[in-house]
């Protein structure tokens, strides 16, 4: 019997409950609208701030997830570089960041385009350009099984594995073309952003790619995802709330690369979705309550 989603026979076809996670999703529409009102009540500084905190989340948690840990200043000051807040941020010592804050950008100001390789490679050299130990932007060609382990040596649990580095450049064009044509407007549109996102995620992490980088590479897809389906940059970290139960995250992932029948990973990562958007709302609202409280008093304070 076939161990995982891309051995068995019904691999792409992906399925799930018609009404899976509905409630959720309602709520998630209407707190899409929610933050998008309140971020256009605010003054264009302070909605730019709100936005580089959220960027500046993600780019921090999409790392720590893989146990990686730039340097935060950097990583903001190469955000704030691109998006042209200031052109002299002067010398960034972590150059990782800077690719980092680049590729979060990047990924922004790119979602309404089709995926392709070229965006791709591009994300992958932006994010890894530094590592001289892997190969950069291309697909993995390794002969070895590209696994996903845990435990002491000789303990090791495999926990997932990939189809094999010769099947990967069939694979990716069929995943580009499912991207593309399950985007707004495509022949096989999936219109509620959640769940496209969902297995977006899922089908990129399982064919997992390359050689470093699938797990950041592969939730900024499910951002892209996200962004288009909306219709605008989608103001979320959605790597904040996977990063606070991790765990979960993982398990959830092990167990729906198992089958292609998906409905508990998709009432999970709306539920995750959703956290995140909620968080996010927090964040605007806390924001906007401090913004009217120094206008109402802004005559009555001093310096101090």
């Amino acid at each position: 019997m076939a161990k995982y989603n891309w051995q068995q026979s019904n691999w792409r076809q992906f399925t799930y409950a018609p009404q899976v996670a509905e409630d959720l999703l309602l709520q998630f529409a209407e707190k899409v609208g929610r933050v998008s009102g309140i971020l256009e009540a605010l003054p264009e500084e302070t909605r730019q701030d709100i936005v580089v905190d959220i960027i500046l989340a993600e780019a921090m948690k999409t790392s720590e997830i893989e146990g990686e840990f730039p340097n935060r200043k950097d990583v903001l000051s190469s955000i704030r570089k691109n998006l042209g807040l200031h052109t002299d941020p002067g010398y960034i010592k972590d150059k990782s960041a800077i690719g980092l804050g680049e590729l979060m950008i990047n990924v922004r100001k790119t979602y309404k385009e089709q995926l392709s390789e070229e965006i791709l490679f591009t994300w992958h050299r932006l994010l890894l350009g530094q590592d001289k130990r892997i190969a950069i932007a291309q697909w993995r060609t390794h002969e070895e099984p590209m696994q996903v382990i845990s435990g002491a040596l000789g303990k090791e649990k495999v926990h997932y594995e990939a189809p094999p580095s010769s099947q990967v450049p069939d694979e990716m064009k069929k995943f580009i073309a499912w991207f593309n044509d399950s985007a707004p407007g495509g022949k096989n549109e999936i219109k509620k952003a959640p769940i496209r996102a969902a297995i977006a995620h899922l089908y990129f992490e399982t064919i997992h790619p390359f050689e470093d980088g699938n797990g950041r590479i592969g939730r900024a897809i499910a951002e892209k995802a996200l962004s288009q389906t909306i219709g605008r940059p989608v103001v979320l970290s959605l790597s904040r709330t996977i990063e606070a139960k991790k765990s979960i995250y993982y398990s959830s992932l092990e167990k729906a690369q198992q089958s292609n029948e998906l409905t508990k990973w998709i009432a999970y990562f709306v539920a995750t979705t959703l956290e995140a958007q909620i968080e996010a709302e927090n964040q605007v609202n806390f924001t906007l309550k401090v913004t009217r409280f120094f206008d109402r008093f802004k005559n009555q304070l001093n310096n101090r």
